[in-house]
């Protein structure tokens, strides 16, 4: 079967996960064989950011990012915190994250994901690198510390966005991006229309990046198995369906979008400045 033509963006995925350690190739073939021409491999702590890095330095279509999930904020010791800054000045670097806030679980104190937020946008903005926003059940929060700390100087995406469209609106004013992942494929509950679909609908296609979070959220297609950036496409196919057009369009227009938000991050063979 003949590879697909380079088209998709998958900007958010945890191949540095320990589910893709025993067939990570495979993996990352069937993505090139649907048209997935760059993936983002997201870090969540020192040690997945320093995989996501070696990821993306043995192959030229994957890219890193370095980040400290909410989860891990208690654990924000400056050891850690000087180990991200490192990382974050490779040049396959391309943005800083998964940071945040996440009020959901609270698997660290509130107060303390805020602290550490701030240190990472703060990471952020010293080295001129955008930002991948977790935020789950914290939207004011969230936002406000972005524009405390204006990060609208650095920019960045709201990854998984859940919101509704008056908040996406203001993530947009602010300048950050959407990041669309498997639950806009996913039925909407008593056959109405879900909040997200919504969302995708009202907003502009060019404030919108595509994202897999493997492994987890695997579009309805394949849920309840193990989520891949190849998948990264059905989200690409719902959100053109709901917007009426072509799934290549939807591939076109979020490409360009990552790329004007992710300087660092080059088509293969481009030459790295």
């Amino acid at each position: 079967m003949p590879r697909a033509t380079p088209t998709y963006i998958d900007t958010h995925a945890h191949l540095n996960h320990p589910r893709f350690k025993r067939d990570r190739p495979a993996v990352l073939r069937r993505a090139s064989d649907a048209g997935v021409g760059a993936i983002v491999v997201v870090g969540y702590d020192p040690p997945s950011s320093r995989e996501a890095l070696d990821l993306a330095e043995q192959h030229e279509h994957l890219w890193a990012t370095v980040g400290l999930h909410p989860h891990d904020a208690k654990d924000a010791a400056e050891a850690a915190l000087t180990s991200l800054r490192n990382m974050a000045a490779h040049p396959k670097t391309i943005a800083v994250g998964e940071t945040g806030l996440d009020y959901y679980r609270n698997l660290s104190p509130p107060d303390q994901q805020q602290q550490a937020f701030r240190r990472l946008i703060r990471l952020a903005r010293d080295l001129g690198l955008p930002l991948i926003i977790h935020n789950r059940e914290a939207d004011e929060d969230a936002l406000r510390l972005l524009q405390e700390e204006r990060a609208e100087e650095i920019g960045g995406v709201f990854h998984c966005f859940s919101g509704d469209v008056d908040f996406a609106r203001r993530v947009l004013d602010f300048g950050f991006l959407l990041g669309i992942d498997g639950p806009i494929t996913y039925p909407p509950q008593r056959g109405t229309k879900s909040e997200l679909a919504r969302v995708v609908e009202q907003v502009p296609l060019e404030a919108l990046l595509i994202e897999t979070d493997c492994p987890w959220l695997a579009p309805q297609p394949h849920r309840g198995k193990r989520n891949e950036p190849a998948y990264v496409v059905e989200v690409a196919r719902e959100i053109g369906r709901l917007r009426g057009v072509p799934v290549e369009r939807v591939g076109e227009v979020t490409s360009a979008a990552a790329r004007r938000l992710f300087p660092r991050l080059k088509p293969p063979g481009e030459k790295r400045g």
